[in-house]
């Protein structure tokens, strides 16, 4: 018994050092140039109506209010419940065709962040399944089609506190680029299709998951409304290639997945990992993954399809920390160097 509680600790103390490393990741590391500063004064209400997330809502009845600083120290003292914040940005600064990533510091609890409009992530669980992402640091990436490079752009966060400090409290918050993304053919981090339990049929490239749920990838499925979930979940997210971008061999880079995953890309297996080993001594979850996409399964200007088949034998489970992007073969190991 003493062996396999030592086990079972030993994965445990992993995992936590894990998180530490990624709580502590930040925009201030050198690796991310920050191009828009989001700091200062942000409107501001409380209450809850999605469409405050519109472009087309007019705000100017609302209070401002500073970022990052939690709002019991401006005016909404002891104020639990929902509350909105809404802030435009110029985005002639942008650059084009490069990824381009949103920080927005430590949100205490759960928010979801939307672009002129559109979801672009969240992190923890709203009522009635509230789970807590406090100690997140949050960072979503934008994708080129939501933005406007040649004027405005609204940045809006729909935020929930259940107790003790509310709001966007500290942290760096801005728009950043990474300098290894001219390493990056697409990145694949933001929101996936997901969904518990397990079938065949959600490997195909035409199978219909518009009825799926929306996860933020990477991010433990624990902190999106499924705590305690152990056992199979499938991921999915649909692409476009262009000519340009599949002049050479392919990989398909998906950090790192706790526990087992069963890749498939248009339908076929790509790769898998899984050591065999159970609950409190496999090593899996340690693991980055970086599958071959053989050229024959690219479809140039169509729908390409990704599903993961993912099994959590305990603890932690899903795609939980990056990279996730599909990088030329010849760029893998530079690319993986930084994440190592």
């Amino acid at each position: 018994m003493t062996s396999g509680n030592n086990k079972v600790r030993s994965k445990a103390w992993v995992w936590l050092i894990l998180c530490c490393l990624t709580l502590s990741s930040k925009a201030t590391d050198p690796d991310w140039d920050l191009v828009i500063s989001l700091e200062g004064r942000w409107k501001f209400t409380i209450g809850d109506k999605l469409e405050w997330a519109s472009p087309d809502y007019r705000d100017g009845s609302w209070e401002t209010i500073s970022v990052p600083n939690k709002w019991e120290d401006q005016g909404f003292n002891g104020y639990d419940g929902y509350a909105w914040y809404r802030k435009y940005f110029n985005g002639t600064y942008l650059p084009r065709n490069k990824p381009v990533y949103l920080f927005l510091g430590y949100i205490d609890d759960v928010d979801e962040v939307y672009v002129n409009g559109q979801l672009v992530g969240f992190s923890g669980s709203f009522p009635p399944k509230f789970s807590t992402a406090h100690r997140a640091f949050r960072k979503y990436m934008i994708p080129d089609d939501l933005l406007n490079h040649d004027g405005n752009n609204l940045i809006s966060v729909r935020v929930y506190d259940k107790y003790g400090e509310g709001g966007i409290l500290s942290g760096d918050v801005g728009i950043y680029t990474y300098r290894g993304s001219d390493k990056i053919v697409l990145s694949l981090q933001g929101l996936w299709s997901f969904k518990r339990g397990d079938d065949s049929q959600w490997r195909n490239r035409y199978f219909n998951d518009d009825d799926w749920d929306q996860i933020t990838v990477p991010r433990p499925w624990e902190n999106q409304g499924y705590r305690r979930y152990d056992g199979y979940a499938w991921y999915r997210k649909t692409l476009k290639f262009t000519e340009r971008q599949v002049r050479e061999p392919l990989v398909l880079v998906l950090g790192k997945i706790d526990d087992f995953d069963q890749t498939y890309f248009n339908g076929k297996l790509i790769g898998s990992t899984n050591d065999g080993r159970g609950y409190g001594s496999s090593w899996s979850f340690t693991k980055i993954r970086a599958y071959d996409i053989p050229p024959d399964l690219v479809k140039i200007g169509q729908t390409n399809a990704i599903a993961i088949r993912v099994l959590d034998i305990g603890n932690v489970g899903g795609i939980y920390e990056g990279p996730v992007a599909i990088v030329p073969k010849s760029q893998l190991k530079e690319f993986l160097k930084d994440f190592r």
